[in-house]
């Protein structure tokens, strides 16, 4: 079949059997939509985005720009293929994963704070080095984040189902836990992963240590994280909330010892020449007949 494809890229390559559509010459919350059959939603472009796919009458293909997919799950239809952005932002969230680690344990906002009022406020802090760092969901961007924190003098732990890499299976991590100064979120968004950080188990996590969420806001309890905050016991950098965007006035915002960026983990200038040659390789892929890479339904 003839192809029509919609990304926000303007100039991408694309085989000549494929049509290409863009918001230069199509508008996409103006424009007619039933002929797109590959579909690249823009990036950060959010709910609205992914419900243009139902004026997409004849789409095959929901490609998201992005590893996370959860939030497209509802639009899948009979007959589509959804598939991810696997690697895509795997430099970027393992580099603010690292950067986040390292500002929260050496007190930058504190820093950031004094500068605004001009206080030239000296202290303290805690280095990454000598540290137990354990990295909760140990694919590529987990190990890519294991590769960057390897030039520290650091203990690295990583986990997952599979306890494959040298990972620990995620049935042992409780045991685990109590030893760790720093835990790093990477896990993907499931049933079961949802709600994984509660009450108990942040409980468990040692005094003084650093929790670090750069992977889905519903993993940790808000709720209870911000009770722990408050108690002055852990400490914490989240690049993600529950919920998102976190609203003016919720109670995250005031938490003790947390430092919070909006969801930037991916969106960095590492982002487009990633996306780019991912999706274009997608479409040499679907020109030539074979099987795309990425696919998960």
């Amino acid at each position: 079949m003839e192809h029509v494809v919609w990304t926000q890229w303007d100039d991408l390559l694309v085989p000549a059997s494929i049509t290409k559509l863009s918001p230069k010459n199509t508008p996409i919350e103006t424009s007619d939509l039933s002929t797109i059959t590959f579909y690249v939603p823009q990036y950060m472009g959010g709910r609205p985005t992914l419900e243009l796919t139902r004026k997409m009458t004849n789409l095959k293909i929901l490609q998201m720009p992005n590893a996370g997919y959860d939030d497209a799950l509802e639009f899948v239809r009979p007959g589509m293929s959804l598939c991810n952005g696997r690697g895509i932002h795997d430099a970027s969230t393992a580099e603010l994963a690292v950067g986040m680690t390292i500002a929260s344990l050496r007190e930058f906002p504190d820093f950031i704070t004094s500068q605004s009022k001009g206080a030239w406020a000296h202290h303290g802090g805690r280095s990454i080095n000598d540290r137990k760092i354990g990295i909760v969901g140990y694919g590529a961007i987990g190990q890519r984040i294991a590769r960057n924190l390897s030039g520290f003098d650091v203990e690295i732990v990583g986990f997952s189902n599979s306890g494959t890499n040298g990972s620990i299976k995620m049935v042992d991590f409780d045991k685990h836990l109590p030893t760790l100064d720093v835990v790093i979120l990477i896990m993907p968004l499931t049933d079961q992963s949802r709600g994984f950080f509660n009450k108990e188990r942040l409980a468990l996590i040692k005094d003084g240590a650093l929790l670090v969420n750069v992977a889905r806001g519903p993993i940790v309890d808000t709720d209870a994280l911000v009770a722990e905050l408050n108690s002055g016991r852990i400490t914490a950098a989240l690049d993600v909330t529950d919920p998102e965007p976190l609203p003016a006035g919720h109670p995250l915002w005031n938490a003790k010892g947390l430092f919070i960026t909006p969801h930037i983990g991916g969106n960095s200038s590492a982002f487009e020449p990633r996306a780019r040659k991912l999706i274009e390789s997608q479409l040499q892929l679907l020109a030539a007949g074979k099987p795309l890479d990425n696919v998960i339904i």
